[in-house]
């Protein structure tokens, strides 16, 4: 592996595509402590030990939260005008239309969700910081000045900050995607993630000890090995090209076709995107509550607190939602990707066939009852790991434990989940580029 880096560093271009990927991702997290107007750092900290959905919100923003500097957001608003682009093109027909049109339709709808990430990320925006300008810690409220009714104009200051922080890390990733190696967004997220790890670690160590941090070492280990297994497994489906007869020049005849090959179905087709899916889902509804919170209206005050604290980690029905929706969101993301990929037609155009099954309707219904089969393995799977730190928050019983284990095993799922899916899907592309110049790769080794 070593000698494939260092060939990698070798070839001018591969080369000057990782150093663009290392040096974007040193802007963003340089970015990512310029915080915010208005910000009590003591306050902000001392309630982020005890806040788990502030926790879930750090991890996809990159760590910038844990700042609440002007990336505090990172991608995800990005990420959400994603997914609502995703579910309306089934919906509305022209946007099917540009789907068919290649890159031309492609860019289109791209800009379509560029265009939807700006209210998005004002909407998110201000949902967050009136969540922590109500939220007070030793030190007192989070934000001093924020509020239309009493500040307007640091309000207004403090929501550009945080859309034009989104749009910048929103256009870095894209530069990762263009000029450097691997999905920019998911590497934005990737480098948050590994940023934050070593102070993970330490605050288990300080609050649970050595023998915690063990075991958080080797479940840590164990959901590698695991979430290897699963992104890499996949079912190989026979398929068998049928001969076809070419007339040459000089009446020669010449047969073509007639070889076998396999379609790979994956386990998990749907990749880290039903976790992002449910937990924008179990977000949104606290997010919406957190406005009416201190509400003049004692009945619109008590059901936003309601609904407030129903949807948050510490409630248990929260994590039995975030179950079931990752399952769900599994099988419908995976159902999209196979309808766009439109594989029966694809085959039977080629002169393609599964052997015993016979094209057309046939052979759809085939591929359905398969990847209904193995996406059960791969729904099963995610569920999982989205539940995981609250299954061992509940093993470790305490304040102090549960604390730290949730911190830490968001981490380790849910973020491991990102980072091997990032890892892989890195040293993939960049085994590519060095089996074109005739060097070994990473898997190879």
């Amino acid at each position: 592996m070593l000698e494939a880096v260092r060939n990698a560093f070798r070839l001018p271009d591969l080369r000057r595509k990782l150093l663009v990927t290392l040096g974007i991702l040193v802007i963003y997290r340089l970015m990512s402590h310029i915080p915010v107007p208005g910000v009590n750092r003591e306050a902000l900290t001392s309630i982020f030990g005890s806040n788990q959905l502030l926790g879930l919100l750090n991890l996809l923003s990159g760590g910038a939260l844990e700042n609440y500097s002007v990336m505090a957001m990172g991608v995800y608003p990005y990420i959400t005008a994603s997914i609502i682009v995703q579910l309306l093109i089934p919906i509305i027909p022209a946007w099917q239309e540009l789907q068919k049109e290649g890159e031309a339709g492609r860019n289109r709808l791209n800009q379509y969700t560029n265009w939807l990430t700006i209210p998005l990320a004002i909407l998110q925006g201000f949902g967050q910081s009136s969540l922590l300008a109500q939220s007070s810690g030793a030190a007192g409220p989070v934000l001093t000045e924020f509020g239309f009714r009493n500040y307007p104009l640091q309000t207004v200051v403090i929501l550009i900050s945080l859309t034009a922080g989104t749009m910048l890390a929103m256009w870095l990733g894209q530069l990762i995607t263009q000029q450097g190696i691997g999905n920019g967004v998911s590497i934005i997220i990737f480098g948050g993630i590994i940023a934050g790890m070593p102070q993970n670690i330490v605050n288990t160590y300080v609050q649970g000890g050595i023998l915690q941090l063990i075991i958080f070492a080797v479940v840590t280990i164990f959901t590698v090995a695991v979430i290897v297994v699963v992104q890499e497994g996949q079912r190989r489906i026979p398929v068998q090209y049928g001969k076809r007869v070419r007339a040459m020049r000089g009446n020669r005849l010449m047969v073509v076709g007639g070889q076998s090959t396999h379609v790979p179905m994956r386990v998990n087709s749907a990749g880290m995107i039903p976790l992002i899916f449910a937990s924008s889902m179990l977000i949104f509804p606290s997010t919406i509550a957190s406005y009416f919170v201190n509400s003049e209206t004692t009945f619109v005050r008590s059901v936003a607190n309601f609904v407030y604290n129903f949807f948050t980690p510490a409630n248990g029905w929260y994590w039995i939602m975030y179950f079931l929706l990752v399952i769900g969101f599994t099988y419908f993301y995976t159902d999209v990707i196979f309808k766009q990929q439109n594989l029966p037609e694809t085959l039977q155009r080629q002169g393609g066939f599964i052997p015993g099954i016979r094209p057309g309707i046939n052979t759809e219904k085939y591929l359905n009852t398969v990847l209904s089969r193995i996406t059960l393995v791969g729904a099963l799977f995610l569920g999982f790991v989205a539940i995981l730190p609250w299954l061992v928050q509940l093993v470790f019983g305490g304040a102090g434990a549960s604390r730290a284990s949730t911190s830490t095993l968001l981490i380790s799922s849910t973020g491991l989940l990102i980072v091997v899916g990032v890892v892989l899907d890195t040293m993939k592309q960049l085994e590519a580029q060095l089996l074109m110049r005739h060097y070994e790769g990473f898997i190879r080794k």
